[in-house]
């Protein structure tokens, strides 16, 4: 009977979700009700591709305690983890030390089972995919130029730009990312993959290769053809048979496509459950090994991804790099995986924030993730 109950209130909900749908082209400028009805149902609203699970779930055991009352300070203020959860709109938080649940928790009518909108989390699992296919032997190096895998490329800006510099996104190429600017590039952007590489080639070089950081989410979907390229596959079926099924995710997943039939989305969205976003940290934070034992990514791949780049700091291979050798998955509206090796924690957050992207946001967000992490590795 609590079954039958939990089935109709699912009914119920999709039913409302789908009231409430917004456009899919201009997602940046949702509102709540949108973003909570799009972000776990963007399958409905975009073309998408399966990333299949296999039959064999990473185990993750459950020691929970209660975290909602964890203190932390944030600009001269006291803030508790259910003040967070509440202010920032939180949908999903999962804290997972040891290979244990050690809190999780899902708002905004979501459940275990409801799979998410990631964003720029995506782009770190290109990262991710990249690494396999240097282990693999698709790609020989990262120091390889772009128009060695997609010649439409060549006599443009990217012309000297390597794999390596989107990796640091130091392509030298210029392109405004900024999200509240409906006239910006991200704003403005064809994202057919045709279109989008005719648009990249008219856009000016600003600096040389590696030089300076300029957050650009087209070049993510550029490494997604090249590895496309590469691989001779989509990159869903290469996740799925690299990462997805063999490191034991619970739930299937799918990723957003450019259009119909075509190139998933590097940077757009990756979407998947909550614990299967816990365990793509796990997966990075083993170094890209199987519970088996098997290595998917090169040794050392992980440590060279976390490593500050040249153009930025607090930057690596499409990963944000925090202290303490911590590192994240961030996607606009609060999405994030955090990964802290030296304390073995895993946090993952799915969020409707208010804003896209702001600087105040994501340090708070930090702040609560440093106090979840000091919470369970006493």
């Amino acid at each position: 009977m609590l079954a039958l109950s939990s089935l109709f209130a699912c009914a119920a909900d999709m039913a409302s979700d789908e009231e409430n749908f917004g456009d899919p082209n201009k997602q940046l400028f949702w509102n709540l009700e949108q973003k909570i009805a799009g972000f776990r149902n963007m399958d409905k609203l975009s073309w998408t591709r399966s990333v299949p699970a296999g039959d064999s779930p990473y185990p993750l055991s459950k020691e929970e305690v209660d975290l909602g009352t964890v203190k932390f300070e944030f600009a001269d203020e006291t803030w508790t983890v259910n003040d967070y959860v509440a202010r920032q709109k939180v949908a999903g938080l999962i804290v997972v030390n040891n290979d244990s649940i050690a809190y999780e928790r899902y708002e905004l009518g979501n459940t275990d089972q409801s799979r998410w909108v990631s964003y720029s989390v995506a782009k770190s699992v290109t990262s991710l995919l990249i690494g396999a296919a240097l282990q693999d032997g698709y790609i020989e190096s990262i120091d390889e130029k772009i128009p060695d895998y997609l010649p439409r490329l060549r006599n443009s800006p990217y012309e000297q730009s390597s794999i390596r510099n989107l990796l640091q996104m130091a392509s030298g190429v210029g392109w405004n990312e900024d999200y509240t600017d409906p006239d910006s590039d991200v704003s403005t952007t064809p994202w057919n993959t045709l279109e989008l590489t005719e648009y990249l080639r008219g856009k000016q070089r600003v600096a040389e290769p590696g030089e300076e950081f300029n957050y650009n989410t087209a070049e993510t979907n550029l490494l997604g053809s090249l590895l496309r390229s590469a691989v001779g596959n989509n990159l869903s079926t290469y996740l799925s048979e690299k990462i997805w099924k063999p490191f034991g995710m619970e739930s299937d997943a799918y990723w957003v496509l450019s259009e119909a039939g075509g190139g998933e989305f590097g940077g757009s969205s990756l979407n998947a459950t909550l614990r299967d976003y816990a365990r793509i940290g796990l997966f990075a934070m083993r170094g890209g090994v199987l519970p088996d034992g098997t290595r998917v990514l090169p040794k050392g791949w992980i440590i060279e991804s976390t490593t500050p780049s040249k153009g930025h700091a607090g930057y690596g291979y499409l990963w944000w790099l925090r202290d303490g050798g911590a590192f994240a998955a961030i996607g606009i509206f609060g999405q994030a995986i955090y990964v802290d090796p030296a304390r073995n924690v895993v946090i993952a957050l799915h969020s409707a924030r208010d804003a896209a992207s702001k600087v105040e946001d994501w340090e708070l967000q930090l702040a609560m993730f440093e106090a979840l992490v000091s919470a369970v590795s006493h």
